[in-house]
């Protein structure tokens, strides 16, 4: 059983959608901005929403901070990246240069409509 799809999973989902072909963020990256709208979410938030309905967006776009992805999730996210053009470091396991290809959601992401910001 899934769990219920609350306004922080939508907003998440949102942000990732964002991400730009070639770019990257990271799971801290999606909640500083998810915060920022609403006073709540911490990176362990986004990576289980993403384990639960990262299907449904871009996943393979959101990484750890060191620009990793899990273990098992490296070959189908390898695939998207050079499709894609992303930047990755000669590093084993592959990485996302994040210095290169890091999108940043606080600056860059467009909220829905009727998210305000949040006030503490």
């Amino acid at each position: 059983m899934q769990p219920e799809r609350t306004e922080l999973t939508e907003l998440v989902l949102d942000v990732v959608d964002q991400v730009p072909t070639g770019r990257a963020t990271t799971y801290g990256h999606v909640a500083e901005a998810v915060r920022a709208r609403t006073g709540h979410g911490h990176a362990r938030h986004v990576g289980q929403v993403m384990a639960t309905w990262g299907a449904e967006v871009p996943w393979w776009r959101v990484v750890r901070a060191d620009g990793t992805l899990p273990r098992q999730l490296r070959s189908g996210a390898l695939e998207h990246y050079r499709e894609e053009g992303t930047p990755l470091t000669p590093h084993v396991p592959v990485r996302v240069n994040l210095d290169r290809a890091l999108w940043d959601p606080a600056d860059a992401w467009v909220p829905p409509a009727g998210v305000g910001e949040h006030r503490a």
